[in-house]
């Protein structure tokens, strides 16, 4: 009876120790999804990726080249680089990095995609060590960087990008999209700034020059976001006026690959048409 009754108290015990310290979660699956999300603590799959295919991309033909290429070297197990793509906003920066992904998965490449936030920076070196212990390929996409003008977080990154002791694993290169070239602001106080003025500027531009590849991104011209509505529009069977593409641009602003999509999605609209 006594020994009965030690065993049910170790028990407790024993499920009380659990409940303060839980056994570590199991070791995510990390082969057998295209994408997956790291929120800071946590890495889960990325449910229905299905990123635009690459050659919908219009008007970046020499953007695409080059990065494709890069990410089939990483693929590969060859030397990559890191990659910056920066400039106009609605112009495919984004999807870019994503189609390339999914590209070299169709074609058999034994690769996925991590998205994650800014915000997680200080995070990363756990990620890596979680994704270094693979030999799949991985590309860290960050998209719409941005970092407040007092903020640690551009150091970190520059650390982990090139000489820190937690740098990113060799299948593993961030992709990171910024609507500036630098990533970071600079600011008018900056010129005028008596003491160093040149040392300011330089400490910005050591973050961009720490990616290998820097990808510029134009604002379309009109044959451009024509040529870019000419393409969806054959693929999903659909009819347009010249002047009413010209007319959604004016109304909205801009010229760019979003906007050509968001007139497509128009068009379809109209027509009683699904894009799926």
């Amino acid at each position: 009876m006594a020994d009965e009754e030690n065993q049910t108290s170790l028990k407790r015990i024993a499920d009380a120790l659990e409940r303060l310290s839980p056994s570590p979660p199991p070791r995510p699956d990390l082969t057998s999804n295209p994408a997956y999300f790291w929120d800071g603590a946590s890495i889960r799959a990325i449910a229905n990726f299905k990123p635009i295919a690459l050659d919908m991309l219009t008007g970046i033909d020499d953007q695409k080249d080059r990065l494709l290429e890069n990410t089939m070297r990483l693929a590969d197990g060859f030397a990559a680089h890191d990659v910056l793509l920066w400039g106009a906003r609605g112009m495919g920066k984004s999807a870019m990095a994503k189609s390339a992904v999914g590209e070299l998965m169709s074609s058999g490449k034994d690769i996925a995609l991590v998205e994650t936030a800014a915000d997680h920076l200080e995070s990363l070196p756990m990620l890596f060590a979680l994704l270094g212990k693979d030999s799949r390929a991985y590309i860290l996409f960050i998209d719409d960087i941005g970092f407040d003008e007092d903020s640690k977080a551009p150091r970190l990154l520059r650390s982990l990008l090139e000489g820190g002791a937690a740098q990113r694993p060799n299948n593993v290169r961030l992709y990171v999209t910024s609507n500036r070239r630098h990533i970071l602001p600079r600011q008018m106080s900056e010129q005028d700034d008596p003491v160093n003025p040149r040392d300011a500027l330089d400490d910005k531009l050591a973050l961009s020059d720490r990616f290998g590849l820097r990808l510029g991104f134009h604002a379309a011209s009109q044959d451009d976001y024509l040529a870019m509505i000419t393409r969806y529009a054959a693929v999903h069977a659909l009819d347009f006026e010249e002047s009413d593409a010209l007319l959604w641009a004016k109304q909205r602003g801009s010229r760019s690959g979003r906007v050509a999509w968001q007139y497509i999605v128009e068009l379809a609209g109209r027509a009683g048409k699904s894009l799926d």
